[in-house]
């Protein structure tokens, strides 16, 4: 089963947990230049151009995270890729996944913008940008 945590609690579930890891999903891009929350693991599930899925994503993330009970928290720009990839890890045999719900940017506003209802940045919580 995957689990939704909202941006604050996986905040503190990351700060509570020391073997937690966070998972960010989104595209090579939007990693760097969008910014992203520090230490976080980043391996897209999609990629510029066409936004492929990336057939090689499972194998990837085994390389970084080898022990499938570690708490995984998977961020994307408004939590549509990441519950993707969480269930594509799941069917990997990932035991421990946490969807972060409204993601790094959040949902669009009335004038079509992210990051002025909900998201990570929107928050407050950490992130850089490279």
């Amino acid at each position: 089963m995957i689990e939704n945590l909202d941006p604050k609690q996986s905040w503190t579930f990351l700060q509570e947990n020391s073997t937690a890891v966070m998972l960010d999903v989104r595209t090579a891009i939007e990693h760097s230049f969008v910014g992203h929350p520090p230490e976080a693991i980043h391996i897209a599930w999609k990629e510029f151009p066409g936004m492929k899925e990336n057939e090689t994503f499972v194998a990837q993330v085994e390389e970084k995270i080898s022990d499938k009970n570690v708490p995984i928290l998977l961020l994307c720009r408004s939590s549509v890729r990441s519950v993707a990839a969480a269930k594509a890890l799941e069917g990997a045999g990932f035991n421990r996944l946490i969807n972060i719900a409204e993601g790094f940017e959040g949902v669009l506003d009335d004038e079509m913008h992210r990051g002025n209802i909900d998201g990570w940045r929107f928050h407050g919580l950490p992130w850089v940008q490279s």
